[in-house]
């Protein structure tokens, strides 16, 4: 290090010349590094290969309205709200106020913004006080004992010494700001992921509160049908102990009611889950959660769906706005590891007061100062530096690289909902014509019954397959409303009409 000392200047007078220096040095120094540019919006106007249309409809059913598809449309901030279920927005509320995956998020965002707040003391001087005390014997022999009236053999004296140092390492290639920037850009990705937690937190509780009221429904129906189907095995056994039936036909029924048996404990299990799923999502243990009671029919499906253009979803989507930030702060870190490399100039000075007594101190002639200026360059280094810039470059690829991935895996996102949508329409409109077609066999098996036309086995058998029509049709209604949810998410989830996530 070359230290350049301004001797026999008093020390303010050499501040006063030193820091109007070091700051042309440092308004006219560039930030080394590539400047970040945020990347253009892909140039596709559409996300599926043809324009998206109104969805079927299946009219007088829950869940059965046409949607409507809104382009360039804002995506409301409280989506959930659209499907009309108090229940529903009791439990998001609470999942938004007690997950703990929200709250871990939210702190890990006061992290990164501490940290970008601690960076800014690279951009001012360090000053620092000190005291030493200190008990010393010195030998003659080897230099001369300190000027103070004591006995002449005598040689041990008290050294008092309080000083105060300022440093300063002007930011001449940009270094500091580069880490500054990164650390900003580190707090936006943090920022990000908490509102894409947020986002997704939404989403899976009203996708598992969906879910729960179709296992319920389905719960209920396969229970139906084993009542039925035991109904029918009796039938038959009292046929068959007359000779009306044959073995065959109580075999196929044996087997019939068993397999609709081994159908229900797999839905208790998933019924089971879904409840537990949603007592840690809002942030209970499943002991102590509440019995949320859904049905299919108290949920609004919502007609308009907006649909965000492709130019906006960028903006929108946190995964994309984090995989930019991320982007941003690599390219930040390559302006690091460049500046490593460069020269560094550092200014300091010490003044203080040095006495044999306590009680003399900062007296005439105690006083003491220094001012200096140093300038260091790296020269060998074992190729660290050199390596370590490549690295950063490197690093900056991969998240490039990273970042466009994102995009193209959130516009598959928006595409697959879109026709999950159109599907889930179709699907719904085969189950509900199923469903009313084995209605109508139940019903007209049941005036047969009446009049004396069919027996009851018959009509067993028709409220047999009525109850897996049931069972269809639930599942039909409930993916359709689950994926009207996931395409609320896919947009971005509306997280900008909420102030606390919407400033920075």
């Amino acid at each position: 290090m070359l230290v350049l000392p301004f001797a026999r200047v008093p020390v303010a007078r050499a501040l006063r010349r030193a820091l109007p220096m070091a700051a042309t040095l440092l308004l006219a120094a560039c930030a080394v590094g590539p400047d970040f540019r945020t990347p253009a919006p892909p140039a596709v106007d559409r996300y599926t290969p043809r324009p998206v249309a109104t969805t079927a409809a299946t009219p007088r059913l829950a869940g059965g309205a046409a949607q409507r598809f809104e382009t360039g449309a804002d995506i409301p901030g409280d989506w959930w709200t659209l499907f009309h279920s108090a229940p529903l927005n009791a439990l998001i509320a609470q999942a938004l106020a007690h997950n703990h995956d929200l709250k871990a998020a939210q702190a890990a965002l006061r992290v990164a913004h501490e940290n970008r707040l601690a960076q800014r003391g690279a951009f001012l001087p360090s000053v620092s006080a000190s005291f030493s005390a200190s008990h010393q014997r010195q030998s003659t022999l080897l230099a001369p004992v300190p000027n103070y009236p004591v006995v002449p053999s005598e040689f041990q004296y008290n050294l008092y010494t309080p000083q105060l140092s300022i440093s300063y390492t002007p930011d001449v290639f940009g270094g500091a700001r580069r880490a500054s920037e990164s650390l900003q850009a580190q707090e936006q990705a943090a920022r990000f992921q908490m509102i894409a937690t947020w986002n997704t937190l939404a989403s899976n509780v009203a996708v598992a509160a969906i879910q729960l009221a179709a296992l319920q429904a389905q719960v209920e129906a396969t229970r139906q049908s084993v009542d039925v189907g035991t109904k029918m095995l009796e039938i038959l056994r009292y046929q068959y102990a007359k000779g009306y039936a044959s073995r065959v036909d109580l075999a196929a029924q044996e087997a019939q009611l068993a397999q609709t048996r081994a159908a229900l404990p797999p839905l208790q299990k998933q019924l089971a889950q879904q409840r537990d799923q949603l007592a840690v999502l809002t942030g209970r243990f499943p002991s102590q959660a509440q019995e949320p009671r859904f049905t299919l029919a108290s949920l609004h499906l919502p007609e308009e769906l907006p649909l965000s253009l492709p130019s906006a979803l960028v903006e929108q989507r946190p995964d994309i706005r984090q995989a930019q930030a991320n982007l941003h702060a690599a390219s930040a870190a390559v302006g690091v590891a460049t500046a490593a490399r460069l020269p560094s100039l550092t200014l300091s000075a010490d003044t203080g007061s040095t006495a044999l007594e306590f009680s003399k101190l900062f007296t005439g002639g105690t006083g003491f100062w220094d001012v200096a200026a140093g300038i260091t360059a790296p020269i060998f280094e074992g190729g660290s530096l050199r390596h370590q810039q490549r690295a950063a470059k490197a690093a900056y690829d991969e998240a490039s690289e990273q970042y466009r991935g994102t995009v193209l895996v959130a516009f598959q996102n928006v595409a697959d909902t879109l026709a999950a949508l159109e599907q889930d329409a179709k699907a719904l409109q085969a189950a509900a014509a199923a469903e009313q077609a084995a209605k109508l066999t139940l019903d007209l098996t049941r005036r047969q019954l009446e009049d004396g036309y069919a027996g009851r086995l018959q009509w067993l058998t028709a409220e047999q397959a009525w109850q897996q029509a049931r069972i269809a049709l639930v599942q039909a209604q409930a993916n359709r409303y689950a994926d009207t949810a996931a395409l609320y998410q896919a947009l971005g989830g509306g997280w900008w009409h909420h102030n606390d996530l919407a400033k920075p």
